[in-house]
């Protein structure tokens, strides 16, 4: 039954890729229809916290770009890539590393996914490369992230062991730092140049297009309007006040004993840097909500809320199934751990799920913590199933088209990237863990 309930989700998902605009989402709710009204799966909760904290970020970019402030960045990109504009496949995913890294959360990358799509297309860069590795980015370093409820927990089983957050964080940080520039190597060439890609070039043949994503302007002959500068620095302060209260949770107002979850922080922070920008830069009110950000973000926010629901209900409804057949994996050959690991995480979308399933059993199994260690990383799998929320989110802000899901699913964006990442990560992994530990 489970593989059908599968099935149903896999061909919504694929029909609703195709539709295009709302359709992912709207599909997904036919998915969620069929789970619930014939399959009898009780509906999770939605995803509340992510279409909020997309739409936070929405609001404040789509206000700054009608401040002016994305032609901005734009244009400064434009100075600094001008020798090798490539170098975006590079720094795309160093940013949202870093933020992971410091804020303990992969969701922080929606405040650069908008400004990564359109400083690649303006620079003639198939902006899939850089988005692609930026998500993956973004998801890889919750390992490394002293913070990450993921890593704090493996802490926890392995510290029996002798094993400290020192021990975790210097196989971590260094294999997924490695692994993942070895991956921009590959992505770097992947797909075809904006000017060779035959579907963006029809794409600027329709006058519709050309009007919404300003493509008759190149970078230097944009009119950067006096409130731009403004705008981008009250965008980025809310960026970096974000990182900030992540990296230290004192920052944060204290609430049952415990501080502000990072959702509602980063809901709160971005919704006020909006209207900062919209009172101290005074853009136009109807061009906020007319301009490319803020459609794109829209849709990805309807694209969340049907495709994450549906894909929560489905491992939901079976879960007991899923930890079952991964744990039988795990006891017959302890050496695919990391597949379990993958495996797990890919049906559950939760790196701190997957440790609390199966660290207590690689601990019960007698498997080394170097191995354990070594292989965290694969906890990271959930750019398999083109479900998570920046990845649909990206997905909508690439308005060129070339980030997108393939006509069987799993030729998406973000399958070679994420599956180069994750072997690089993985050998690096092992070889830290085998000479630090």
């Amino acid at each position: 039954m489970f593989l059908l309930e599968f099935a149903i989700v896999l061909l919504c998902i694929l029909i609703g890729a195709r539709v295009g605009g709302i359709g992912l989402g709207v599909l997904g709710g036919v998915g969620l229809a069929i789970l619930a009204f014939v399959f009898g799966l009780k509906p999770t909760s939605p995803p509340i916290d992510v279409m909020l904290m997309i739409m936070a970020v929405v609001s404040a970019a789509a206000a700054m770009q009608a401040a002016g402030g994305l032609d901005y960045m734009i244009k400064i990109a434009t100075n600094i890539l001008r020798k090798n504009p490539k170098y975006i496949t590079f720094i795309a995913p160093a940013v949202t590393f870093t933020f992971t890294v410091l804020a303990g959360t992969g969701h922080v990358a929606y405040s650069v996914l908008p400004v990564i799509a359109e400083v690649s297309r303006h620079n003639g860069v198939r902006p899939e490369r850089p988005l692609s590795m930026a998500v993956i980015a973004s998801q890889f370093a919750i390992v490394a992230s002293p913070i990450a409820a993921a890593v704090t927990a493996v802490v926890g089983f392995l510290e029996p062991q002798g094993i400290t957050l020192g021990n975790v964080l210097s196989v971590t940080v260094p294999s997924t730092i490695l692994g993942l520039f070895c991956a921009c190597l590959f992505v770097n060439k992947m797909g075809k140049e904006l000017k060779d890609d035959p579907k963006y070039q029809a794409l600027l043949k329709d006058p519709n297009y050309v009007k919404l994503n300003h493509a008759d302007q190149t970078p230097a002959e944009m009119k950067i309007s006096p409130t731009a500068k403004t705008s981008v620095g009250l965008f980025l302060f809310g960026a970096l006040l974000v990182v900030l209260m992540g990296s230290m949770p004192s920052l944060r107002p204290v609430f049952d004993g415990k501080p502000m979850g990072m959702a509602h922080t980063i809901e709160i922070v971005m919704l006020a840097v909006a209207a900062l920008i919209v009172l101290i830069c005074k853009p136009n009110g109807h061009e906020i909500t007319q301009g490319s950000v803020f459609h794109a973000g829209m849709r990805a926010v309807i694209a969340v809320f049907g495709v994450a629901w549906m894909g929560d209900t489905l491992m939901q409804g079976n879960i007991e199934e899923v930890k079952t057949a991964v744990k039988g994996l795990v006891e017959s050959a302890p050496w695919a751990f990391a597949g379990a690991l993958f495996i797990l995480s890919v049906l559950v979308n939760s790196q701190g799920a997957t440790v609390a399933t199966l660290f207590p059993l690689g601990v019960a199994l007698g498997l080394p913590a170097p191995i354990m260690i070594g292989v965290f990383v694969a906890v990271n799998g959930y750019f398999f199933i083109p479900n998570y929320g920046p990845i649909i989110a990206s997905i909508d802000f690439d308005s060129t088209g070339t980030t997108r899901i393939g006509k069987y699913i799993f030729n998406h964006s973000f399958m070679i990237p994420g599956l180069l990442s994750m072997a690089f990560c993985l050998g690096f992994g092992l070889l830290f863990a085998n000479m630090f530990l």
